[in-house]
Formats: C-alpha cells, sequence, structure tokens
C-alpha cells in the first residue's frame, strides 16, 4: 500500500485480459451495466481528471439504491477511498472500494444540470450538455433501464469518481483541479447484485475535467480468488479522509 496527498492507495492484482467485460464510454456520454455480487468493477481515468458522476441500484429491486448519507455517516469520512463501503438507502452495504490508484473520491458535488450551469456560470450556458442529461438520456433509451423500469424519478445523490471538490473551512465546496492522471483507476467489489448508471462527466466550465472530456475504461471480473488476500472485510471503513 501507498499513499498519495495522505491517503492510501493499492494497485490491483487483477488483468484487463482477464475481465469478462472491457469496454470504453466516450468522453460526455452515459453508460448503464450490471455487476454481480461477488465480481470486481474498475472504472478507469484514461486520459487523466475526468470526473465519473456514478449511482448505484440494487438489481434485484431497484427502489433500494446508493445513499449518499447513509455513506458518509457509516464511514465517517466526507471522501470515498480505499476500504471505503458504499451503502444504500436500506443501508446495507453495496461495494467496497478494494483497490483504488487515486486515492479520494467526492461524495457531495452532485450532477452538473442545466440549472446548475445558469447559476454557477451565466444564463447562456443552460444548453450545454450535463451529467443530468446524460442520467434522463439513458433512463429513457437504453433497454436495460427500460428493463427494469428506471426514469427520471430514481435520478439521485451520485459518486463522482476522480473528482477533487474540497470543503472549506467555513464549510462551502469548491470545484478544484483534479488529483488523478492518465491511467489512475477505482476498482470495487460488488456486495450485492447492482446496476451501475454512469455520466461520463461533460462539463466544460469547471478545471474537475481540466476543460476537455475524455473516455474511460469499464471492466468487470468474476470474483477472483486472487483478490482474497487483498480484500478488506466490509465492515471496514478504511482510512478516507474523516469529517
Amino acid at each position: 500500500m501507498t499513499t498519495i496527498n495522505n491517503t492510501p492507495t493499492r494497485a490491483s492484482a487483477l488483468q484487463p485480459e482477464q475481465a469478462c467485460l472491457n469496454q470504453v464510454c466516450p468522453a460526455g456520454e452515459a453508460w448503464i451495466g450490471q455487476v454481480k455480487k461477488g465480481q470486481i468493477f474498475r472504472i478507469v481515468d484514461l486520459e487523466g481528471n475526468q470526473a465519473v458522476d456514478t449511482l448505484l441500484f440494487n438489481a434485484q429491486n431497484t427502489e433500494e439504491r446508493y445513499s449518499l448519507t447513509d455513506t458518509i455517516r457509516r464511514n465517517s469520512a466526507l471522501y470515498l477511498g480505499l476500504g471505503s463501503v458504499l451503502y444504500s438507502s436500506e443501508g446495507q452495504p453495496m461495494a467496497q472500494i478494494c483497490a483504488d490508484t487515486c486515492g479520494r473520491h467526492d461524495t457531495l458535488g452532485g450532477a452538473c444540470a442545466s440549472e446548475s450551469n445558469t447559476v454557477r456560470y451565466a444564463l447562456e450556458k443552460r444548453p450545454m450538455h450535463s451529467c443530468r442529461d446524460n442520467y434522463m438520456y439513458a433512463l429513457a433509451n437504453f433497454p436495460l433501464a427500460q428493463q427494469l423500469g428506471l426514469d427520471v424519478q430514481d435520478i439521485g445523490a451520485n459518486i463522482n469518481f476522480f473528482m477533487n471538490v474540497p470543503v472549506t473551512a467555513d464549510g462551502s465546496l469548491t470545484f478544484a483541479d483534479g488529483i488523478s492522471a492518465a491511467g489512475k483507476y477505482v476498482e470495487m467489489r460488488a456486495e450485492m447484485d447492482l446496476v451501475i448508471l454512469i455520466s461520463n462527466c461533460p462539463q466544460l466550465n469547471n478545471p474537475c475535467n481540466a476543460y476537455n472530456p475524455t473516455p474511460i475504461q469499464l471492466l468487470v471480473w468474476d470474483a477472483p480468488d486472487a483478490l482474497e488476500d487483498q480484500a478488506l472485510s466490509v465492515q471496514s471503513v478504511g482510512a478516507a479522509q474523516h469529517v
């Protein structure tokens, strides 16, 4: 284990050629997929400083989904990192970060939208593509979303993998330059059957993407025996930065 900016990191032993899914999500686009309990899901920041807005749902009951409040409270941390457990709206573990070469991920910045672009930047920014647009398009058009009965009402608080949103001393949020780099990744072990919805953030108005949205790589491995020696207990909350 190593540290970056005082946050722990750990590389994975898993090799891309052994993955059962290996896809690239283009810059600024949406992606949805299923990850079964015990499988490992990796998101790779291919070119660096790309924000990946992510929602998780229980594949067996999509009314149960990622909970920002449960995750922050149960991990006693605002940021996610190695060992962090992602909790559901029912207080159940959904996934745990078991490898991470970036070191810290945002829980508070939310998904960009035409409304927030207008408030934060300028009225003429309203038509610009956003993560909420991606979510709405995916939920209305992707077959898996339609099969599961997901719609725009299911858009909730999301995780921003690789995104740097420091909390200042007065409690404000700032959108700062990213701490990721080309090839860095985060890897999660599914603790239940999951549906994962991603917006590969198209934002052009703040440094979360270095003002240049880029592709990401998404990989899934079946539960590997090789991971056993580096697996962390689901009760562990790791050493992510504390509130």
